[in-house]
């Protein structure tokens, strides 16, 4: 893989970008097959990307803001440093940029055969060095999390391991059902109970108590706020994953909670489009289909992620079902053009990053081959391709793909471009912020958090 050098003197504007979707859950998988099983585990238009605008039945939230966070990245300034390193890079590179794998070990120096059968290398840092992933998300099952010194160690080492672009460095922090974080972090309610609650300010301290404890664990990108809206009560993937039943009551609490995330510093992510609310079917062992109408998914569906576009989301995450009124030709929403790019990009006006749901799981591996998958989730117009279940498949699948031209310089361009601009909104690009463990000890269930975790669980009863 090519090496290459920065362009100097170019500096980094950072440009607020907005973004997309969660990832799949998984007992320890050997390094046979990978599975995820995460058991129990009308808005016609939008802000473009780039304003601020208040979306339509979305109140302002009033949070005074932390002075002692970051300053918020320009929404609307151009990045120039993103098109110099953009320059820079081969194309290995940048297809290295489109993946963020799951490792193995509490460190980025713990040798693995897990790491060794699915990469070729032993320890997290060597799989960075050779592949350079565009980032990496965490799991307590893969051995990531033990306790906060041994977290911020782990991000820190991989980010010594990415020394040239960063690493996004990822982790499904929802609160309540799914928390991978927890005992470590503050026991927030999840999204249900802050929905019960109808106080959309409370949306948006607890993304802030969240983003601040990530933060501080050297985590600069969370799978949350979940954006569907829970309309079957038999749904047995989203239930109390969702603020609610009412898209009109979900759609300000999914704006707030991005607000909170972007207050604490870190990158937000809306999930899972086009709407997994309505299914009995759990994507992670099945593929779910659900027939709303377009007119039912610009009502039922489509307002909190627009409410999440207008408040500036880093991603959104697609979703592993087949909505045959939306795009009849039975692939998940990852794998349709239809829907990542024609509603999602055209019709809500979103080109922030567009990250897959776990790519282990069941939903999206019915009909193609991994490496197949890989690369119509690019051409769909998906920009972040998330755990991989065979990385090399996919690998290979995506080189073999844009020298052949299936997938052109341009379309692989768009995509690392996103993705450096949503790096340089969160002050990635040239360098990662260290993480220092003392000061996580202090934040992590810091009195201040705890506070906020009970006032939110007694208003919501």
């Amino acid at each position: 893989m090519a090496r290459w050098t920065r362009v100097a003197g170019i500096a980094v504007i950072a440009t607020m970008m907005a973004g997309c979707a969660e990832a799949g859950m998984a007992a320890p998988p050997t390094s046979g097959a990978t599975r995820a099983d995460e058991t129990p585990a009308n808005a016609d238009a939008a802000a473009p990307t780039g304003t601020t605008a208040v979306t339509p039945g979305v109140p302002e939230t009033a949070v005074t803001p932390d002075p002692s966070a970051p300053p918020a990245a320009s929404a609307t300034a151009e990045a120039p440093g993103v098109e110099g390193v953009l320059a820079a890079m081969s194309v290995e590179e940048k297809v290295g940029q489109l993946f963020m794998p799951v490792l193995y070990g509490p460190s980025a120096d713990t040798a693995s055969g897990e790491n060794q059968a699915r990469f070729g290398v032993d320890t997290p840092a060597k799989m960075v060095a050779r592949y350079r992933p565009g980032g990496v998300i965490l799991f307590p099952w893969a051995g990531n999390v033990k306790n906060v010194r041994q977290v911020v160690a782990l991000t820190n080492g991989l980010q010594k391991a990415s020394p040239e672009i960063p690493l996004l460095i990822g982790i499904d922090q929802e609160n309540g059902k799914v928390s991978r974080l927890a005992p470590l972090v503050t026991p927030l309610p999840g999204a249900s109970v802050i929905g019960a609650t109808g106080d959309v300010s409370l949306a948006r301290r607890a993304a802030k108590v969240t983003g601040t404890e990530l933060r501080a664990l050297g985590v600069n990108l969370d799978f949350a706020p979940v954006a569907d809206v829970n309309l079957n009560p038999r749904n047995p993937v989203i239930g109390p994953r969702a603020y609610g039943s009412d898209p009109k009551k979900v759609a300000p609490m999914v704006a707030a909670a991005v607000q909170g995330f972007h207050d604490a510093g870190i990158g937000a992510t809306a999930k899972h489009f086009p709407g997994h609310g309505d299914t009995a079917v759990d994507s992670h062992t099945g593929l779910p289909v659900i027939k709303h109408s377009r007119s039912q998914w610009n009502r039922l569906d489509a307002p909190p992620f627009a409410a999440a576009i207008g408040k500036d989301v880093d991603a959104i995450m697609s979703a592993h079902v087949v909505m045959p009124k939306l795009d009849p030709s039975g692939d998940p929403a990852t794998l349709s053009k239809p829907i990542l790019t024609g509603l999602l990009r055209e019709k809500l006006g979103f080109d922030g990053v567009v990250s897959t749901d776990a790519l282990d799981m069941a939903g999206v591996r019915k009909k193609y081959r991994d490496g197949d998958v890989a690369v119509r989730a690019i051409q769909a117009g998906v920009d972040l391709l998330l755990m991989p279940p065979d990385y090399r498949e996919a690998h290979r699948a995506l080189l073999a793909a844009v020298a052949s031209g299936k997938i052109s310089e341009a379309r692989l361009d768009q995509s690392v471009r996103r993705l450096l601009k949503l790096k340089a909104a969160r002050g990635l690009l040239n360098k990662a912020p260290v993480a220092d463990p003392a000061k996580a000890e202090r934040v992590l269930r810091s009195a201040e958090h705890l506070k906020v975790a009970r006032l939110i669980a007694s208003r919501g009863r």
